[in-house]
């Protein structure tokens, strides 16, 4: 395992009955793997819901309170920690990447939800009173199963965690809800899958408008109107993630890093990730550093 940053896989974790799974009520996982409230990474997909407590949380250095009906919900890859004050509960569902896989007819089917996008603000949401209610009697049910040996119990349990997944989409706006199924939509949907695959390589926008037959204008309009951001400045933060992603890594200089993400040179790689981050790359390896051995 790397130093500074480890990456857990879910066979690391006690199923939940069913494989490629684990359920529980937040509480007693939390206390039972207290080494996950530092950084660390997924290889699955992890969600919590929590019902009691306070506190704060890490999900891509970007800091997001603890409290009573806040749901947040993490791709893999994405870096994360906890900082509780006092007790805290609630629910928690890790699933691997292709739980779904063999259940649903189309494998994309989670990308229509906007909190499974990895660089979306709409990872965190609290959810209103009457959500709160349904999403957790649809956990207790979840947990219910846990003890249940009747037929088609994985096929229940994976219909009761979508039935999540909707009931928290659904307190999004109705124009957010609109727009899924738009065309500029998808369009933007496809723009975010290509950055995740080519931002090391592919940097400027008008490479990206080529790939998807529109103009770079195009490509920027639909960025600004549906994210409010240029699409260059959603290639450069995807950069700037994974730079800091790599410098909590220990083992890497700014140097081999600057060669990983394929920056000219190291001082290039410097000054860059000083304009877009606000600190250079040693500084901000000093405060994650001191962050996350506390």
């Amino acid at each position: 395992m790397e130093k500074g940053i480890p990456i857990y896989d879910i066979a690391a974790f006690e199923e939940y009955k069913n494989t490629g799974i684990l359920v529980s009520r937040f509480g007693p996982y939390s206390r039972q793997h207290a080494h996950l409230h530092s950084a660390h990474r997924h290889s699955f997909y992890h969600l919590v819901y929590f019902t009691e407590g306070k506190g704060s949380q890490t999900i891509d250095f970007k800091n997001y309170p603890v409290q009573p009906g806040l749901i947040y919900f993490m791709t893999p890859g994405q870096v994360h920690s906890w900082s509780f004050e006092g007790a805290v509960d609630g629910y928690i569902i890790n699933f691997s990447e292709d739980y779904f896989h063999s259940f649903l007819f189309n494998p994309l089917y989670l990308e229509n939800f906007g909190f499974f996008d990895g660089l979306s603000e709409a990872v965190v949401l609290l959810l209103p009173d009457p959500t709160r209610d349904k999403v957790s009697t649809l956990f207790e049910e979840i947990l219910l199963e846990g003890k249940n040996a009747a037929a088609f119990n994985a096929d229940l349990v994976r219909i009761l965690i979508l039935q999540i997944f909707i009931q928290v989409a659904r307190t999004s706006s109705l124009e957010q809800q609109a727009l899924k199924g738009s065309y500029n939509q998808t369009l933007l949907r496809n723009f975010k899958k290509l950055i995740e695959e080519n931002f090391v390589q592919l940097r400027f926008p008008k490479q990206y408008a080529e790939i998807l037959y529109i103009t770079p204008n195009h490509l920027n309009a639909l960025c600004n109107d549906l994210l409010g951001i240029s699409a260059g400045q959603l290639i450069r933060d995807r950069v700037v993630l994974e730079a800091k992603r790599l410098l909590i890594n220990m083992e890497f200089s700014v140097a081999e890093i600057s060669v990983r993400l394929a920056f000219s040179d190291p001082s290039y790689f410097i000054k860059f990730f000083k304009k877009y981050a606000g600190v250079t790359p040693d500084r901000f390896r000093k405060q994650n550093n001191s962050h996350t051995t506390t």
